[in-house]
């Protein structure tokens, strides 16, 4: 392998690498996104799905 054939399949495998480590840090954001909804705004949504409890008011 030539010198300049080295140094392209170095800067590929420096590419590879950096897309790697976007799409792993991009899979953490949404994970972390899910266990917010999940802890926080599910619980508020759900609310609106249900239908009223007039059996409460006196």
């Amino acid at each position: 392998m030539t010198e300049q054939q080295e140094r392209l399949a170095r800067g590929r495998a420096e590419i590879a690498s950096r897309v790697a480590s976007f799409k792993a840090t991009q899979e953490k954001f949404q994970r972390e996104r899910e266990a917010y909804y999940v802890a926080t705004l599910s619980g508020a949504w759900d609310g609106f799905n249900r239908p009223p409890d007039f059996t409460e008011i006196p």
